[in-house]
């Protein structure tokens, strides 16, 4: 089994598709990664031998940020963001789309299900009827 940055790479997966469970790696970076390190990119993962994953390993810590690293630096720019109450910082503390999306409709993934405000069922209105 293959471990690169602290994650265990899946045993079954091509070497250009594995490398994508790493943080930051996407599929062109792995493809390159992978040319630089002179390794196969059709090859398994459990296929490649050590000195193989030491050399991909070697080039992701020297060259790349990925995990931890990668997940503090965005996180601390967000920070910051918020820190000097720029317009993007105050979109992330109220947990809205950042990057200048529409908001009046469609937005479900940033701003969560939807709550009705002002509508009263017609139940509610029954009950409050004065009884005489």
């Amino acid at each position: 089994m293959a471990r690169i940055a602290g994650v265990d790479l899946p045993k079954e997966k091509r070497a250009d598709i594995g490398l994508t469970y790493l943080y930051g790696i996407g599929r062109v970076n792995a493809k390159v990664i992978l040319e630089e390190a002179k390794v196969d990119p059709a090859k398994k993962i459990k296929d490649l031998t050590e000195s193989e994953v030491g050399k991909i390993a070697s080039i992701i810590s020297s060259q790349y940020k990925v995990e931890g690293d990668l997940r503090r630096e965005i996180s601390d720019n967000i920070k910051r963001l918020q820190e000097i109450n720029s317009y993007r910082g105050i979109r992330h503390r109220r947990n809205l789309p950042v990057k200048g999306q529409r908001t009046k409709t469609n937005a479900r993934t940033r701003r969560g299900k939807r709550k009705t405000v002002g509508a009263v069922k017609a139940e509610a209105k029954v009950k409050k009827a004065p009884a005489k």
